[in-house]
């Protein structure tokens, strides 16, 4: 495990990397958090799961994992959704922004070219865990077994309509502008996925509910790749 930040102001973003058991032949997945400074069930649960990936078990042995647990270092600071700039970040991305943390992350997202992106959130208008899916289509056959090992922790969030969007069982479709995503020009495109909690749980739930559908998304996402090696 290797740890990298950038220096931005009074603070840093830092980035963590898990390499697979042979260099050079991991699938490349990156998992963010933090992108709102009020959302800390996401940092926790990557932090979790970084200690995990550090024990290089067997299920990682083909992976390379990238993480950032903080990916709004002021508005954490902060306790705030936005950054100290008052911006949320997570509008600014592929629109030209200068705001030093976008700037950061959309080089490290070019420059990386992720096979896979696993955002994490909470939303404290939800009464469960839901998710946004966009990219490759292998996104939304992800998502719900991940969804489904979340609910031993966390209901799943039913309603027709979440945060704005049809939902079906807890998986969005659509999503906002702007969002923390793959370069717009990547071919072939990275799987997206954004994996929400409900903030008002408890925080422990959270974490837990988190780190399950994260792992779970790695499995399947395994399981998927096999499957398609061998049509």
């Amino acid at each position: 495990m290797t740890e990298t930040d950038q220096p931005e102001q009074d603070s840093f973003l830092p980035k963590f990397v898990s390499t697979p058991l042979r260099s050079g032949h991991g699938m490349k997945i990156g998992i963010f958090a933090g992108i709102h400074g009020d959302e800390e069930a996401g940092t926790l649960a990557t932090e979790e799961l970084i200690a995990w990936a550090a024990g290089k078990p067997e299920e990682l042995h083909d992976y390379e994992l990238h993480f950032f647990p903080v990916c709004n270092p002021t508005g954490c600071h902060l306790g705030t959704r936005h950054s100290h700039s008052g911006l949320d970040l997570n509008r600014e991305f592929w629109c030209g922004s200068i705001e030093p943390e976008v700037v950061f992350l959309e080089a490290e997202l070019r420059r990386e070219r992720y096979d896979g992106i696993i955002s994490l959130h909470s939303d404290d208008t939800s009464d469960g865990c839901y998710g946004f899916v966009s990219g490759a289509l292998l996104s939304e056959h992800l998502l719900e077994p991940a969804l489904q090992a979340a609910s031993e922790f966390l209901p799943r969030n039913e309603q027709h309509i979440i945060d704005g969007f049809p939902a079906l069982r807890g998986i969005i479709k659509e999503g906002y502008l702007g969002i923390l995503s793959a370069p717009p020009e990547q071919r072939p495109h990275a799987l997206e996925i954004v994996f929400e909690t409900p903030a008002l749980a408890p925080m422990d739930a959270q974490v837990k509910a988190t780190v399950a559908a994260v792992k779970r998304i790695l499995a399947e996402y395994r399981e998927l790749q096999a499957y398609a090696a061998n049509l």
